[in-house]
């Protein structure tokens, strides 16, 4: 079982608690009402679903009752950071070729 660090709670709590909810970092559109439907369309439904690291929105449903991010890898399902909403994470595709965070990291 997998031990994710709530960034808001400041501590590692059982993977059951938590609950993914999808890409991270998505933008809302700026004027939806002069965004085509199209556009509208891949707004709503479509989403990132890569093979390495990936940036997820994830929900503490069981705990505090916030969001925030994780980067994860998504082959290996290594957790690599957790940061609160609205922070830049500090893991890129260049930058993590072969790196672990510690602070953050599933245990």
């Amino acid at each position: 079982m997998l031990h994710i660090y709530c960034p808001h709670c400041a501590e590692y709590r059982e993977e059951e608690e938590f609950r993914p909810k999808g890409e991270a970092h998505i933008a809302r559109q700026v004027a939806p009402e002069s965004t085509s439907d199209e556009e509208w369309g891949d707004y709503l439904f479509f989403r990132k679903n890569p093979r390495g690291l990936h940036h997820e929105q994830w929900y503490h449903a069981a705990g505090c009752r916030k969001f925030f991010n994780v980067t994860r890898n998504t082959v290996s399902y290594e957790i690599l950071e957790t940061y609160k909403v609205g922070h830049k994470p500090s893991v890129t595709q260049q930058a993590s070729a072969g790196r672990s965070s510690s602070k953050g990291a599933a245990k």
